[in-house]
């Protein structure tokens, strides 16, 4: 009798944790999808003012890593914290919130100013709440800082459409699209050695559980570029017109980003090349380059 209640207990235990694992894989997916749309938002047949696309679409992000159903997890308390059980949504957390600030700093340096040393204020206050610590619990807590974060952008964004306008505007040159590129390869640069790397910086082994935290911290970066780079195509269509390959090259770099971003193995597995298992970290990389590739066509054309 103690054998079988042995095997019972042993057996539940089993099927609570194949069970929590499918609810976290099966909600991550769920919240990979950030539920805002950008067309529905900005019809294409209405006028928007020059900032406000882009400044709502980072907003967006953000508010959806702190309000879509799992919260801000690098932060979290250690009893519960992001090395245990959720840790996925962390590592890709952590590499949304670099993604974050990488794009916040290009849109507070390409609004228009009359002098060189002029920003928008409520830009400004966002790029510094976004460089909070990721992982700080409290005095400031992460959420508090990017929540105040997420209002300037929507304070900016206000200010676009007030008489005068209280925002500047966004600065649409080829000058500062090319920057934004510029930031974004090197960041998917380094997704690339993340996701290619077969030992670790210091020479030690890649062990199986540093598998995902390659994988969904790389996840991250995508995940921010895919959703900016609709938002950028919109704000800038005035260069698509003259450059109408720039478009396409758009349409060609959203697509590998919008597949590195919302893949979602069961398990992040790191099989050999002639192997029977898959080496997710290879796969996502193979999108992750083919991005950043269609990135430098598009940067060569803008810079003719």
């Amino acid at each position: 009798m103690t054998y079988k209640r042995i095997l019972i207990g042993m057996g539940a235990i089993v099927v609570l944790v194949v069970a929590i694992n499918l609810a976290l894989h099966f909600g991550q997916k769920a919240h990979d999808h950030l539920h805002y749309n950008i067309n529905q938002a900005y019809p294409v047949a209405k006028p928007f003012v020059p900032g406000e696309i882009y400044a709502s679409t980072l907003a967006a992000i953000m508010d959806n890593e702190l309000h879509g159903g799992f919260g801000w997890r690098p932060n979290d308390f250690y009893l519960w914290g992001p090395h245990v059980m959720a840790d996925n949504n962390a590592d890709r957390q952590l590499g949304i919130i670099m993604a974050v600030r990488e794009t916040m700093r290009v849109f507070k340096d390409h609004l228009t100013k009359i002098s060189s040393n002029e920003y928008d204020d409520n830009l400004v206050i966002a790029d510094t709440d976004f460089r909070n610590d990721a992982t700080k619990w409290m005095l400031p807590s992460a959420e508090h800082k990017y929540s105040d974060g997420i209002q300037h952008l929507r304070l900016y964004v206000e200010g676009l459409h007030q008489i005068p306008p209280r925002s500047r505007l966004l600065n649409q040159r080829n000058i500062e699209l090319l920057r934004l590129f510029q930031a974004w390869t090197d960041l998917l640069g380094d997704a690339h050695a993340m996701l290619y790397q077969s030992r670790k910086t210091d020479g030690s082994p890649i062990y199986p559980w540093d598998d995902d935290d390659y994988f969904y911290h790389a996840q991250g970066y995508a995940h921010v570029m895919y959703y900016m780079m609709m938002a950028v195509k919109r704000e800038y269509s005035q260069t698509q017109k003259t450059k109408p390959v720039v478009a396409t090259l758009f349409d060609e770099t959203i697509d590998p980003l919008g597949k590195a971003a919302m893949m979602k193995p069961l398990i992040v597995l790191n099989g050999s090349p002639d192997g029977l298992f898959a080496n997710h970290r290879r796969n996502l990389d193979g999108y992750i380059s083919e991005a950043r590739q269609k990135m430098y066509s598009i940067r060569e054309e803008l810079q003719q």
